[in-house]
């Protein structure tokens, strides 16, 4: 169902061995000269695999089966209600999450706001400028800034006979772009803490739920979530297995 319809990536080469003298007698027999031996191509070294890609964990979840049946909008219920319900629950969900691993979450410890080897998510800051921030700057700037769009009337109306702007399809875009930023950083740089708490198939579950929402609502585009060939976002990996799992739609 579309959201939007609703409203409108030398070897050095082995020296030879030093010739023997050439013989200048006839009867001497030839010099054979030894041929070095080649040596084997050495391995290339491959990343270790992640660990939210390893057996058992990528594995584990609350839910059984194809997260589709959970996101489809219910019978009498409004579109726009049904994803602004959505997102305040994802936010507040992932919200708990990090406060659960936010005193590893330190300017030392991530720097930059990292969700892949190759990628660091950039701020936009008042002059329109992308800088790098830490990570838990970052995130603090995007709940923030979630926050006050989930308290603002405007963007998210609470009161009977209030209407959402039109502008709500965008403003929920630019959010779930967010939160998955989010998610991402801390699968790429803590899942090793959820997994020192035992709450991998919480944690799981409920990023499946938010992709498989964001899709069917098209909230959230696959180069959201994969990343580009240069700078792939981790998380991707993630998708794919689970889709090849069954756990997300194709």
């Amino acid at each position: 169902m579309s959201f939007f319809n609703s409203i409108g990536r030398s070897m050095t080469r082995a020296q030879r061995p030093k010739r023997s003298p050439t013989p200048t007698s006839a009867t001497l027999p030839p010099v054979e000269i030894p041929q070095p031996k080649s040596s084997p191509p050495s391995p290339v070294p491959t990343a270790p695999k992640p660990l939210y890609l390893s057996n058992p964990f990528v594995q584990a979840a609350l839910v059984k089966g194809n997260f589709k049946t959970i996101v489809m909008l219910p019978k009498y219920v409004d579109i726009m209600e049904w994803v602004a319900v959505n997102i305040f629950d994802f936010y507040t969900n992932l919200n708990e999450f990090y406060g659960v691993i936010t005193e590893c979450c330190t300017p030392q410890n991530c720097p930059t706001m990292t969700a892949g080897s190759a990628l660091n998510y950039t701020w936009i800051n008042q002059d329109r400028k992308s800088v790098h921030l830490p990570a838990p700057t970052y995130i603090d700037y995007v709940m923030t800034w979630v926050q006050n769009l989930l308290d603002d009337e405007n963007t998210f109306p609470t009161k009977a006979g209030q209407e959402f702007a039109p502008s709500f399809p965008s403003t929920v875009k630019h959010i779930y772009r967010q939160l998955l930023r989010v998610f991402a950083h801390i699968y790429h740089a803590h899942y090793h803490q959820i997994l020192h708490l035992r709450f991998e198939p919480h944690f799981n579950s409920l990023f499946a739920h938010f992709l498989a929402f964001g899709r069917e609502y098209e909230l959230l585009e696959v180069k959201d979530v994969k990343g580009t060939n240069s700078a792939p976002v981790g998380v991707g990996q993630l998708w794919e297995a689970w889709k090849q799992m069954g756990i997300l739609e194709g």
